[in-house]
């Protein structure tokens, strides 16, 4: 983050929330709130709203929640749709961001109070990185949670991603349900017919195509981000461990290696979208029996990993807690310093995470972020947010929201 002369941050060229208002979401009826630039600290009893607050900004973002898979829950209980509302300032000028959550029926977006025509038109307006304590599954959990992660980063740097990626899961549905037609009709005649599938070929294609396009963008922010997260997470745990990201492809092979060789050295981040498209291809292809056995499909980008490497062994199963906190932290922080240098410094949600972390590492937390163009966070206990990040305040109880 850059400074004046004095040494005060610069925020001028930084993207901040200014006002925030919610209308049937979550556990609010409707509530306002004006938000500054630099720490805005919301502190309140566990189950009073805190984190439906910057869930709703993340939204924003990139239109889905951090704690929740669908939609349905974001709205009230008793309550038709939620309308969240933001207006956000970037390199001075301000943008009113507007959505409709609508269960069961298409979501619509406005942009300077104009209707798009999709909801993913929005995607770019505000960027936002979120660390909350789900985020040790990043370390600990399974594929599902690797992924999310790296296509979220990805769609936040392109938003153009998100089309490539709505497109690969539409095609990837299509053809399991395909195969799942097949896979019944060969059970039904005991192994002699596994039904018709002379438009198979035709949906390797597309999900060849766009599983090639999908699986290029996450190599190449893999191969960007993973300076960062070794950076920082020399920075969090005080220089104790080396970080190394690999990707393992369920279409080519074993791309991981036991090296810590450079990035740009490295083969599975330099691969080209034609040759994916023959890897993917090839690979359907050997898998077809299988494939039409199970009624499932068996490789693709939705079946990929990222190997999270600490020095020489893989962070998961092998991290302790302390380092499985210090790795999730890492792999936040990175994604917003690699955001911060493309251009357009992004927010950065703290979601009640002080809680989890011992003395040291809150306080080396706090000082790698005090300077960033704004800072949400949330917290149970005042205390457990450090001096250097106790910026604008205000409690969260009943429903209410109030500036200290």
């Amino acid at each position: 983050m850059s400074t004046d002369r004095a040494g005060t941050p610069n925020r001028q060229g930084g993207t901040h929330v200014r006002h925030l208002s919610l209308v049937d979401y979550r556990s609010y009826a409707a509530v306002s709130v004006d938000l500054v630039p630099g720490p805005n600290v919301f502190v309140g009893p566990n189950g009073q709203g805190k984190t439906n607050l910057v869930e709703a900004i993340g939204y924003v973002a990139t239109l889905g929640s951090h704690r929740v898979a669908t939609d349905a829950p974001l709205v009230r209980a008793g309550a038709t749709r939620a309308v969240i509302r933001a207006a956000v300032v970037r390199d001075g000028r301000e943008l009113i961001v507007e959505l409709e959550i609508v269960p069961g029926k298409a979501n619509r977006a406005r942009l300077n109070r104009s209707p798009v025509g999709r909801p993913r038109d929005v995607l770019g307006a505000l960027r936002t990185v979120l660390f909350a304590p789900e985020d040790l599954a990043l370390v600990r959990g399974d594929p599902s949670e690797r992924r999310r992660f790296v296509d979220d980063l990805l769609v936040a740097r392109s938003p153009r991603f998100a089309a490539v990626r709505a497109d690969y899961d539409r095609v990837l549905k299509q053809r399991n349900a395909l195969l799942r037609t097949a896979a019944s009709a060969r059970r039904a005649s005991r192994g002699t017919s596994g039904g018709d599938l002379r438009t198979l070929e035709v949906w390797d294609g597309h999900l060849a195509t766009h599983g090639a396009e999908l699986l290029a963008g996450r190599l190449e922010v893999l191969g960007a981000l993973e300076p960062y997260v070794a950076k920082a997470y020399d920075a969090v745990s005080a220089g104790k461990g080396r970080t190394r990201l690999a990707y393992r492809s369920s279409t080519h092979g074993d791309t991981v290696s036991d090296t810590p060789e450079p990035v740009a050295d490295r083969p599975e981040f330099n691969v080209d979208v034609p040759t994916l498209t023959r890897h993917i291809l090839s690979a359907l292809a050997e898998a077809r029996s299988q494939e039409i056995e199970r009624g499932i499909t068996l490789v693709g980008p939705h079946r990929d990993d990222v190997v999270l490497w600490l020095g020489d062994l893989p962070a998961k199963g092998y991290a302790s807690h302390g380092e499985g906190w210090s790795y999730a932290l890492a792999l936040r922080l990175g994604s917003y310093e690699l955001l911060s240098a493309d251009g357009g410094e992004p927010v950065l949600i703290l979601d009640d995470v002080f809680a989890e972390l011992d003395s040291q590492r809150r306080e080396r937390l706090a000082g790698l972020v005090r300077d960033a163009s704004q800072v949400l966070v949330t917290a149970a206990v005042a205390e457990d947010v450090p001096p250097t990040l106790q910026g604008a305040r205000f409690d969260v109880a009943a429903g209410e929201v109030t500036r200290v």
